[in-house]
């Protein structure tokens, strides 16, 4: 199968090798990689261009942008520009993060759940990092039928089908909801371990938080789901404030009368799903 990667990259010089070198080793290479270098001020644009050299496949496109990093906007914006250089000739798209080491077969068997799966509209592993012991763990704050962010691959029909994605925060979790929408389905891997090189941070974020709120306001969830939806993830990472950001970022988008993300119609759908999930959990 023909498969395309974008990779958006800002300041990546840590990581970004390993990166390109676990992709190039891949069973199935792609037939297209898009390297957006991001407003790098390190040396993340001599090691693109090391590998641009040796594999024509590979392509650089500079960039700038923010050099605010806030969930969401920035890398989107870095990856639809990709996007401009590539045709619709795939038959499956890859958002792919530049601190990851893929196994050898991550997109063979990625390749495999497209091709054997025509329902099949996203499809991933799962995100392993080091423990203080320097042992790899697997770390999936979500439920286990979530691709995380880092590493989708969309079908060709799919990414047409959700219109792409969308510039908020947010955005791999409304990807996931409109591709069940549109009849897809999201196809996780046991087995297809993803290494993250860079420890995800502890660091509390009220501005990501609030981003958060809006975008749970954007997604038609509702004041209830949204309720519920806070305080669940205040539970899990054990802080008070990710509940009150949260909340104040979903007023102040419905005060402010925000543009929602979908149309009411898919909105209806996410609350329905969102419901059956929340009622699944309690009984």
């Amino acid at each position: 199968m023909k498969y395309y990667v974008v990779i958006p990259a800002h300041n990546e010089q840590d990581f970004l090798e390993g990166t390109l070198q676990s992709l190039i080793s891949q069973t199935l290479l792609p037939k297209k990689v898009i390297i957006v270098n991001d407003n790098s001020t390190d040396n993340t644009e001599a090691i693109i261009d090391k590998f641009t050299t040796n594999c024509p496949f590979i392509t650089k496109l500079n960039t700038t942008s923010s050099t605010e990093h806030m969930p969401g906007s920035k890398v989107i914006n870095a990856f639809t520009k990709g996007l401009t250089l590539l045709d619709e000739e795939y038959d499956f798209i890859v958002k792919l993060d530049a601190d990851l080491i893929l196994p050898t077969n991550y997109f063979s068997e990625i390749a495999t759940v497209f091709k054997t799966n025509s329902t099949a509209g996203v499809a991933g592993g799962f995100v392993f990092e080091k423990n203080k012991l320097g042992e790899w763990q697997l770390n999936h704050p979500m439920h286990k039928k979530h691709v995380r962010g880092a590493f989708k691959a969309y079908s060709n029909t799919c990414f047409k089908a959700i219109g792409g994605l969308k510039n908020a925060m947010g955005w791999d979790t409304v990807d996931e909801l409109l591709t069940q929408y549109h009849g897809f389905e999201v196809i996780t891997l046991d087995g297809l371990n993803v290494k993250h090189l860079r420890p995800t941070g502890d660091a509390y974020n009220k501005k990501a938080k609030q981003l958060q709120g809006k975008a749970m306001y954007q997604m038609h969830y509702g004041f209830i789901i949204t309720l519920i939806a806070s305080l669940k993830m205040a539970f899990k990472q054990q802080k008070l404030n990710a509940f009150f950001d949260n909340i104040k970022g979903y007023l102040n988008a419905k005060k402010q009368k925000t543009p929602f993300l979908v149309a009411p119609e898919e909105g209806q759908f996410i609350r329905n799903l969102r419901w059956k999930g929340i009622k699944k959990q309690l009984f």
